[in-house]
């Protein structure tokens, strides 16, 4: 059985990368194996769960369901691409500050979305903030803290200094006034 080898080059982060790959290779497979990559992660393969998600000019895609046969002349960002020197981008900055990602497998696709929301739409509401990253599973959150760090990036990406998250999202709710004090050390 031979397989049929194609050679592209394809633009990933702003640079020109000539890869070799199988032309069944989707796009997940390609930027993990022939490129190194990984920060791009296999979930379900099935494009239900949003853990491969880049952006292919601008718009997220699922890379597990795009052939990168299909991608020469189009500009792609991984998580990777986020990240300018040592300084971080205001989505990964938000999402370390606040503890947005616990095991953070699904953060990169996560990210890969706000990105793309933030990009058309610089401060977006709560509801639109869901609605950009509903394709987007995350099995070890509640959601609250990741859409609390969209919008703290946002309010960062527009300059908004004074702008943070309520001091709850740091530290959890106050504790009981002394009231309810007397009750626990009773």
């Amino acid at each position: 059985m031979t397989t049929d080898m194609m050679t592209l080059v394809l633009s990933i982060n702003g640079e020109d990368r000539a890869v070799v790959f199988p032309a069944h290779h989707t796009l997940l497979e390609v930027l993990r194996e022939e490129c190194g990559l990984t920060g791009t992660k296999h979930g379900c393969e099935l494009g239900e769960c949003g853990t491969c998600t880049v952006l292919v000019d601008g718009v997220p895609v699922l890379s597990c369901l795009e052939l990168a046969a299909e991608l020469e002349g189009r500009k792609i960002e991984t998580v990777e691409g986020m990240q300018r020197g040592n300084e971080l981008h205001p989505l990964q900055a938000a999402f370390a500050d606040l503890g947005a990602a616990q095991c953070g497998y699904c953060t990169p696709g996560i990210l890969m979305a706000a990105k793309a929301l933030l990009a058309h739409n610089a401060k977006p509401s709560v509801d639109e903030i869901k609605a950009a990253l509903a394709g987007n599973l995350c099995r070890c959150t509640g959601y609250h803290k990741i859409v609390q760090a969209v919008e703290w990036a946002a309010a960062i990406a527009r300059g908004e200094g004074g702008y943070a998250p309520p001091r709850e999202a740091f530290f959890g709710a106050a504790p009981p006034e002394d009231g309810a004090k007397g009750a626990r050390d009773g």
